[in-house]
């Protein structure tokens, strides 16, 4: 193990053993579900930078794999959508994490009649090495876990999700990302690394080593605002705007002319005449909003039509529109 990783592996082992709520700032409200109940000590030990519960993903019971378990709270709300013997795989390095969720659920079955322990299967693992079948998961998804990564370890821990996510399957990912480039001082600092706040790269970066590994299809659904590194108390000269972001990356087969990635850009047509068709499969309806890929959104810039707007990105994409 590398020496950040067995940092990393250092810290999440205390805020086990030691349940730590400062540890992440969660930038989105708990989901609350009719019928659920988290338990306190699962929100405190809710290490995470936002959130890989959709519903919309969660149609047909599908067998979810989390890795990094935190306290259990996702891979409960996870459960709420797959109630079934062995549905949600958590997986783990830090065997006091898989310990102290497990001991968690038993709070959790005591408050939610509807929730069995079996729905959920602990594994100890590495996400650079799976122990998992390939094309086994339906969903997959990560919390603030992949920036703690090193571009080649972030490279590995994504094609694992790949190898293991079912045709059209789906990774949905939360994770820091930062517009400013990170002083080599702070990237090197293990601590803060493990903290997950030096590991962020652009967002740009961040999808295209999504798309490298082979998705298809990617989904900017929300950028939030989320820390400050400041010259005070940081090795930097400027101050570090960081943001966290959440996405879904879509097992799709790749297009012939690249990745159809959704940053939130709109078109509207408001012509004249009763509809738009760039013959490439888009028609727009007058005024009427039509979400598109970036993709689709450049090559409707170039016609240089002056009836087309074309919105910039908003970072939030919501399903619909092209593609």
């Amino acid at each position: 193990m590398t020496s950040y990783l067995e940092t990393t592996h250092n810290v999440y082992k205390d805020a086990a053993e030691n349940p730590n709520v400062g540890l992440c700032c969660t930038t989105t409200p708990v989901w609350q579900l009719p019928g659920l109940s988290i338990p306190k000590i699962m929100l405190d030990m809710n290490y995470g930078c936002g959130s890989t519960v959709h519903p919309r993903d969660l149609i047909n019971e599908p067998t979810i794999l989390y890795v990094g378990v935190g306290g259990g709270m996702e891979l409960l709300q996870f459960a709420y959508f797959s109630r079934k013997p062995g549905a949600i795989i958590g997986v783990d390095s830090v065997q006091e994490m898989l310990e102290a969720s497990s001991n968690n659920f038993t709070e959790a079955e005591a408050e939610n009649d509807w929730f069995s322990r079996d729905f959920v299967k602990l594994i100890k693992g590495d996400a650079l090495q799976l122990p998992l079948e390939n094309e086994s998961i339906d969903v997959a998804a990560q919390n603030c876990l992949f920036n703690i990564f090193k571009q080649a370890d972030l490279k590995k821990a994504l094609q694992e999700m790949y190898r293991v996510l079912k045709p059209n399957g789906r990774l949905v990912l939360s994770d820091p990302v930062c517009e400013q480039p990170m002083p080599e001082s702070l990237q090197n600092d293990e601590q803060l690394r493990a903290l997950c706040l030096s590991g962020a790269i652009s967002l740009n970066n961040y999808l295209k080593m999504i798309t490298d590994c082979g998705f298809g299809t990617v989904e900017v659904r929300a950028k939030r605002p989320y820390r400050i590194l400041d010259t005070t108390n940081y090795d930097t000269k400027e101050m570090l705007y960081i943001e966290s972001v959440e996405v879904c990356a879509i097992k799709d087969p790749m297009p012939a002319d690249g990745p159809c990635i959704f940053t939130g850009k709109t078109a509207i047509y408001f012509g004249s005449d009763e509809y738009f068709d760039d013959n490439k499969g888009h028609t727009l309806l007058p005024n009427q909003p039509l979400p598109v890929c970036d993709k689709t959104a450049q090559a409707l810039s170039q016609l240089q039509r002056n009836d087309i707007f074309i919105s910039p990105s908003t970072h939030f994409y919501d399903g619909g529109g092209c593609c």
